[in-house]
């Protein structure tokens, strides 16, 4: 067995699967308390939607750092990993993004539904409610960022 590409593929997996899970969480609990607010007020749906889709951007993000690991350890393209160093610096480098988008898209979730709470209230505020979940998104992306570069430099690291 090649623990080293078993160590890639769980980084890549782990990648994608916590940003998938903090995404669906936070668009879920965005949406749920924002039902009472369109069923009280259909007009307000359009301002709600935003907020609801903020935070699933980070499930994409950790798509995209899973699709270019697996393209650099030889699943999608590449040359395959053969030795269980290098398998284990592609597992490091998807933890940023498996841990930062995770918990990005869980707090970005509670600002949001704060974000309802003032769109319910002062629907003319929606664009401060709008910006203020999207403060959250920088650390996602930061932690996109950051895998991403890890990633891309494995393979220069000569193990």
């Amino acid at each position: 067995m090649n623990w080293g590409m078993l160590l890639a593929l769980f980084g890549a997996g782990l990648a994608v699967t916590t940003n998938c899970f903090g995404s669906s969480k936070g668009v879920g609990m965005v949406a749920e308390a924002s039902s009472p607010v369109i069923a009280e007020d259909s007009s307000k749906f359009s301002k709600l939607l935003i907020l609801m889709l903020l935070p699933g951007s980070q499930g994409l993000y950790g798509l995209v750092i899973a699709i270019l690991t697996l393209t650099q350890i030889g699943i999608l393209g590449g040359t395959p990993v053969t030795t269980l160093s290098t398998g284990l610096l592609y597992f490091i480098s998807c933890l940023p993004m498996a841990i930062g988008g995770l918990v990005s898209a869980l707090y970005q979730a509670r600002v949001a539904l704060t974000g309802v709470n003032l769109i319910s209230k002062r629907p003319q505020d929606s664009g401060k409610a709008v910006t203020s979940a999207s403060l959250v998104e920088l650390y996602a992306l930061l932690s996109l960022v950051t895998s991403l570069l890890m990633v891309m430099n494995v393979s220069k690291l000569g193990f």
